[in-house]
């Protein structure tokens, strides 16, 4: 039986899920933390709107690296394809890693929005972890019934989350919550190095909330129209998500305070406060809460999957293909991405700590896949003139990105050592599996 040709998508398409990939829970923490690491509102802003550049670099790249390689379930077959499969192994445990602290810590930033809530006195950082390993947890166990999050579901988060973000930009036209402190605000003289050092450590937080355009991979092939429509849809994707960030950063500057933002936590329900009072607080935290808990049962479903796919392709033992038919659960493969979330939690504990460590990898992770362009570029020159996404500004789009992500992993390395060491050893020790494991084939 002939298939029907395969659903394109059109703009439209194409652009919201750029900015459904990207919009995540991190606008909600991160703004604080890259505050705290500016030495001025100017570093502070620079810093947004770099890191949405670098994001359109990246994002451009992607779409090129999928169209002229497409390929389902991650990124090993292309690391496979351009460098070795024991550095496709290593990377895509450590994405997959990545992945496991990224929802680590967005279960964070929902335990440290309730505990505001639940508790009277400040919560200490084990009990947040505890916390955000309950919810993992539970939604571990909801995941093993066989249950499914819904379409609808994913939607209602989608509308909660822009519903949020655009109350918080609503705070700007309210003056009488404004604060005044940054009319009287006045920043020591710094050294060059200063800022530049200040500027790195600001864009380790702007880069995680930045997180999510990498999966425009996976669209090269099935956009319609692609070479005019995908680097449209990027960029409109995109400009609209730096905009947003900016207007959402510039609401915390303008009603908290610069200064204030640094060492405020919950920003987001502060400015909920001020604009309806302690209700406004709570019924805000409480809707961020649940935001978060469907973000970890999305990756609680998507991340095993890939686990699987690694498994087919004997990237991973065959166990992980493990199935319940019955209920259609991951058995295996969803206990080990679970227990590697909790393992996070255990050892980082605070949001920071885990901020890094994720960063770092993904430093490893986006800076070597960029630089399979370079290597696609050659392969496939035969597939150029045939319709396929050619990104313009070629070679310097992805060397900007894979430059700015070498950039903030130095940061991460020089700021924080041990976390960046302990990354690294992450990434040794499963090269080193993949050859234990390559040699009892062999024998």
């Amino acid at each position: 039986m002939q298939q029907g040709p395969k659903p394109q998508l059109n703009l439209f398409s194409i652009t919201m899920i750029v900015v459904g990939l990207v919009i995540g829970m991190g606008i909600f923490r991160t703004a604080a933390d890259a505050a705290k690491a500016a030495i001025s509102p100017a570093v502070f802003f620079s810093a947004w709107v770099i890191g949405g550049m670098i994001a359109l670099c990246g994002a451009l790249t992607y779409a090129e690296i999928g169209s002229r390689f497409p390929v389902t379930g991650g990124y090993y077959k292309i690391f496979a394809e351009c460098y070795h499969p024991s550095i496709a192994f290593a990377i895509n445990c450590i994405i997959l890693i990545s992945n496991a602290a990224s929802l680590a810590a967005v279960a964070l930033i929902g335990s440290e929005y309730i505990t505001e809530v639940i508790f009277k006195e400040p919560a200490t950082d084990f009990l947040k972890a505890l916390i955000a390993m309950a919810a993992i947890a539970v939604f571990y166990g909801v995941n093993l019934m066989g249950l499914r999050m819904s379409s609808k579901t994913q939607n209602v988060l989608m509308v909660i989350k822009i519903g949020m973000v655009l109350l918080l930009i609503s705070a700007l036209f309210f003056p009488s919550i404004h604060s005044q402190a940054n009319e009287t605000a006045v920043y020591a003289e710094a050294s060059y190095m200063d800022y530049i050092k200040s500027f790195g450590v600001a864009l380790i937080a702007v880069s995680f909330t930045y997180g999510g355009y990498q999966q425009t991979i996976n669209f090269g092939d099935e956009v319609k129209n692609a070479r005019k429509n995908l680097p449209k849809g990027i960029f409109i994707g995109i400009v609209m998500i730096i905009l947003l960030y900016l207007a959402v950063s510039y609401s915390y500057y303008k009603i908290i305070g610069f200064e204030n933002l640094k060492t405020t936590s919950g920003i987001a329900a502060v400015i909920a406060e001020k604009m309806f009072g302690p209700t406004g607080k709570y019924i805000f935290s409480i809707l961020l809460f649940l935001a978060v808990l469907a973000y970890v049962n999305v990756l609680l479903l998507s991340n095993p999957r890939v686990m699987y796919a690694m498994s087919e392709d004997g990237i991973l033992p065959a166990a992980f293909k493990k199935k319940d038919e019955k209920k259609d659960v991951l058995t295996v493969s969803l206990s080990v991405f679970s227990a590697v979330c909790i393992i996070v939690l255990f050892f980082a504990k605070t949001f920071n700590e885990i901020l890094g460590f994720t960063i770092f990898l993904d430093s490893i992770g986006m800076a070597t896949s960029a630089a399979t362009i370079f290597i696609l570029r050659k392969r496939t020159k035969h597939l150029d003139n045939t319709g396929i996404y050619k990104m313009k500004l070629y070679p310097l789009m992805p060397l900007i990105f894979i430059a700015a992500y070498m950039f903030v992993g130095i940061n991460i390395f020089i700021s924080t050592p041990n976390l960046a060491l302990t990354a690294l050893a992450v990434f040794a020790v499963f090269l080193v599996i993949y050859f234990i494991a390559a040699k009892r084939k062999l024998n």
